[in-house]
């Protein structure tokens, strides 16, 4: 929506530029800027020389200058350009799109191509300063009208994430939520350029691999397709992580086979096949309803390829594995 509003703005400049404007190869923001300059520019004399034009215009710069200085300095008046934040706008989306591009033709992530196909272990997300903690969101039972609460937070020394805050199983009082209780932390959608959706593709791997240090609950593990079909907004593969607690770090192994498939969080009857090459998104999500406080330590989360795990699909129900029972 913002970028909507910097081309109307930079529109509204078009329209009010100069006539010669049919010479100029661009009809973005270099041309708003030579529309913009061209607006603040006076008008000179036609009996004077060049001279005396340059001079004038440079005493006349520099008289704006110092009055501009003591209006209101920088700190207190940050100068808005909306011709250049179009600019910078269109530079960084046509930059990431030839990053797209150029690692189409290279591999991902710009690596050789053989490189990724003879990986057989990859960190996906870790932790390690706050951009990695904007790449998630957090969320509770809050958005109900619930008294759940929780909080992401850089662990010590920056080498992990801290993922606690307080559940709480107390329904809203709105006469319409029968249930309560829960938290969850799942990660932002990745965007390329124009922010068009992208998709991991784990198809290579076969287990999910991460290292956490918990406080003894149990969490469920989220995975999400990437889809644009509003009868599945609801749908994901889940299944269950045990921490252990105490002041060890444990790593946790999940095999891709064992997610099974639910629908608004209820167990479905037919059970399909995680789609490994359209990953949108992995949650974290605590409603064990035991009221009280609570701590997930994250340190990275990866997926590995493991050699000793040749399970396609754990279950049976399912309607390209036994069509009988559907």
């Amino acid at each position: 929506m913002a970028l909507v509003l910097r081309f109307l703005n930079g529109a509204y400049i078009f329209r009010h530029c100069p006539k010669p404007y049919a010479s100029c190869p661009y009809l973005g923001t270099r041309f708003a800027d030579y529309c913009s300059s061209s607006l603040q520019k006076p008008v000179a004399a036609s009996g004077r020389t060049s001279s005396q034009r340059k001079s004038e215009g440079d005493l006349q710069g520099h008289h704006q200058r110092e009055v501009a200085l003591d209006i209101a300095s920088p700190e207190e008046k940050p100068e808005v350009s909306f011709d250049k934040a179009i600019k910078d706008e269109i530079k960084d989306h046509f930059r990431r799109l030839k990053d797209d591009i150029v690692n189409h033709w290279i591999g991902p992530e710009g690596r050789p191509l053989h490189e990724v196909l003879m990986e057989q272990a990859k960190v996906v997300w870790q932790f390690r300063g706050k951009e990695d903690l904007d790449k998630w969101v957090v969320t509770s039972d809050k958005s109900i009208g619930g008294r759940s609460e929780v909080f992401l937070k850089m662990g010590k020394n920056n080498q992990s994430a801290l993922l606690y805050g307080t559940l709480s199983s107390e329904v809203p009082k709105d006469g319409e939520s029968g249930r309560s209780g829960y938290c969850a932390m799942i990660s932002r959608i990745p965007r390329g350029p124009f922010e068009k959706k992208r998709a991991y593709d784990w198809s290579q791997f076969n287990t999910l691999y991460l290292r956490v240090r918990g406080d003894g609950r149990p969490w469920m593990v989220n995975i999400r397709e990437d889809t644009d079909i509003i009868q599945r907004k609801n749908q994901m593969y889940s299944y269950f992580m045990f921490t252990r607690g105490g002041p060890y770090w444990q790593e946790v192994k999940i095999p891709f086979s064992k997610f099974f498939f639910s629908n608004q969080g209820r167990i479905r009857d037919a059970q399909y096949q995680l789609l490994l090459d359209k990953i949108s998104s992995i949650g974290f999500t605590l409603a064990d309803k035991v009221d009280g406080p609570f701590f997930l330590e994250i340190d990275f989360i990866g997926v590995f390829t493991d050699p000793a795990h040749t399970e396609e699909f754990a279950y049976e129900n399912s309607p390209e594995l036994n069509p009988r029972l559907f």
